[in-house]
Parts: structure tokens; C-alpha cells; sequence
């Protein structure tokens, strides 16, 4: 069986040489990190638990993407540009199957990205997977959730509810057509981190944060920080393209409140539309003006007409129950 060393030395240790931001890597009690001049750092912790966040049995190297594309994520909401992370793993046992898979998919994502795992822990216990990801972000240009300004224009970028569609199969609630299923399932267990559209929004949009637990709940935490409220306009919301094949109802259910879609979603000025459309296209991501923000608490749902339509938020609450 392999000591925690071993499995370090066999599965995470890539040795590279010293560059301008990492100055020592996997290896020591720290790693050493060097901040550009005028950046600031942005830091994100995520932590997915088995059955909590993900089944058991979920293919390793799914795995190793989803949970360094998380972090990636909270690092675009903000603007960063993603520049290492650390690894905590805690594992029943060290099967060098699983590991090869999970280490797989979590550099595939980290030499796209191009970043460098830095350090971090292994254990045994109960699957757990936590990453840290560090980035950087030019001071005065982050997109803080506190920084949306009445009038602005709500934007997400991407699908929103595919993701959503795939759980509902998986825990046995719907059944769907193979082709259909496998467009749903590529959504939920390999989501694509917006960061080049996150650094491409600086100093164009105001405020973002990343939809992870639904789109409802997490404009709301957007919301409530910069003391606003919003109107979505139904009509508006991109559904992706196997939920696009469902009804309308359902639609608009898990575009407003599916989990795990890892877009954004950003506010910037009415005179801005222009310049987030080409942030978008240097990007190559596709975004959609989705409604506006205005004075109060509160969200609405509008149709086509301008009248509300009821809604019930219940995004996703990780002290709700199991999967």
C-alpha cells in the first residue's frame, strides 16, 4: 500500500522550475508565492464531500476537473487570473486507480488553465476534496459583490439548468434520452470556469459573483451586499440545450434555481452593453442581458408583458438533505 509520501510523489508532484509567481512550489512547509506590482491576491476555498456534492461512485476524473473548476470559478466572479492552488484530499483507501483518474482530471483542467498545484495535505478518512485557489487581480478592478449600482444591467454569461437536469436523472426523479442525458451530464460534472471572461470584465462591469447554487439564491447574496433589488425577465434566460427540450415550466424552475452551473452573473452600466458584448467575444463566451437592477429588496420574475410571475426560490443548501 502506498505511505501518504508515495502517493504525493507518484500522483501530485509535477517538479517544474521556479517562474515569476511561484517561487517554491510541492515540497516544503510552504509554498512561495510572488504578487505582480499593483496586484492584489484573491484566495477561494471549496470542499466537495461525497454524497454531499457528488455521488459515490462518480468517475475520478470528473472528479479532479469539478473540483478545481469550482475554485477556478469564484476566481472569475472576481476578476482574478488564476495563478496556483493547494490540495487537501482525505481517501478511504489509496487505490492507484482512482487516483490516476482523479489527478487526470485535475491537471487536464490546471495546464489549461495554467496554473500549478502548490502544496497541501493527504489523509485517510471519508472522500473529501478541498482546493484553494489563489489568483490575482489588479487593485480597483476587482468585481466585488458590493459594487452594483442601481439601473445597472443584469448579464449571465453562458446556459443556466442543464446541470440541474442531469441531478434530477441521477437521483432517479426524471428520465431522459441518452443523447439528451449525456449534454445534461457534461454540464454538471465538467463546468467550464469563465476566467478569461471574468479578467475581460474589468473595469466594464461592476459586480459578479458565480452561479453555483442557483441563479435565484446567489443574485440574491449579490443583492442583499450591495443593498438592491432586481427584475429578471423570464423570456431573457438562456436555458442550455438539453433543458432547452423540456417544458416551459420546468424551464424557468431550473434556469432560476438549478445548481451547479458555474456561470456569471455580472452587472454593468446601460452605456457598457457595447464593451461587454467584445469582452465577451475576446472570451469567446456567450452572455445575455437578463434584466436590471433597482432600488429595495427583492427579486421579480416578468414576462413577456411586464406582469410578475410567482416563483419559488429554493436553491441549493449545503445543510439541506443528502444527495
Amino acid at each position: 500500500m502506498l505511505s501518504e509520501f508515495e502517493l504525493i510523489a507518484r500522483y501530485f508532484d509535477r517538479p517544474q522550475a521556479p517562474d515569476n509567481v511561484v517561487r517554491l512550489g510541492v515540497g516544503d512547509d510552504c509554498a512561495l508565492l510572488a504578487m505582480p506590482p499593483g496586484q492584489m491576491m484573491a484566495v477561494s476555498t471549496d470542499m466537495l464531500v461525497e454524497g454531499r456534492h457528488f455521488f459515490a461512485g462518480t468517475d475520478p476524473d470528473k472528479l479532479g476537473h469539478k473540483a478545481l473548476a469550482v475554485n477556478l470559478s469564484d476566481l472569475a466572479a472576481m476578476g482574478a487570473k488564476p495563478m496556483a492552488f493547494t490540495l487537501a484530499l482525505a481517501l478511504p483507501s489509496a487505490d492507484e486507480s482512482w487516483l490516476a483518474g482523479f489527478a487526470q482530471g485535475l491537471f487536464a483542467l490546471a495546464d489549461t488553465e495554467g496554473i500549478r498545484l502548490i502544496g497541501g495535505d493527504t489523509t485517510r478518512g471519508p472522500l473529501n476534496l478541498c482546493i484553494t485557489a489563489m489568483g490575482s487581480v489588479p487593485e480597483n478592478l476587482s468585481l466585488r459583490r458590493d459594487a452594483a449600482k442601481n439601473g445597472d444591467d443584469l448579464w449571465v454569461s453562458g446556459t443556466l439548468g442543464d446541470a440541474r437536469l442531469a441531478l434530477e436523472v441521477l437521483q432517479g426523479k426524471s428520465v431522459l434520452p441518452d443523447d439528451v442525458l449525456a449534454l445534461a451530464e457534461a454540464r454538471l460534472h465538467r463546468p467550464t470556469p469563465r476566467c478569461a471572461l471574468g479578467m475581460a470584465l474589468r473595469g466594464i462591469a461592476r459586480a459578479a459573483i458565480d452561479v453555483s447554487d442557483g441563479l435565484l439564491g446567489d443574485l440574491g447574496h449579490l443583492l442583499a451586499r450591495s443593498h438592491l433589488g432586481a427584475d429578471i425577465h423570464a423570456a431573457s434566460l438562456p436555458a442550455g440545450p438539453a433543458l432547452a427540450q423540456q417544458p416551459a415550466q420546468m424551464q424557468i424552475d431550473y434556469m432560476l434555481n438549478g445548481g451547479d452551473d458555474y456561470e456569471l452573473c455580472f452587472t454593468a452600466p446601460l452605456e457598457k452593453r457595447d464593451a461587454v458584448l467584445s469582452a465577451a467575444a475576446s472570451a469567446n463566451t456567450l452572455v445575455t442581458r437578463i434584466g436590471n437592477l433597482k432600488p429595495g429588496a427583492g427579486i421579480r420574475i416578468l414576462d413577456a408583458t411586464g406582469m410578475t410571475l410567482p416563483f419559488t426560490s429554493n436553491s441549493f443548501d449545503h445543510f439541506g438533505k443528502d444527495m
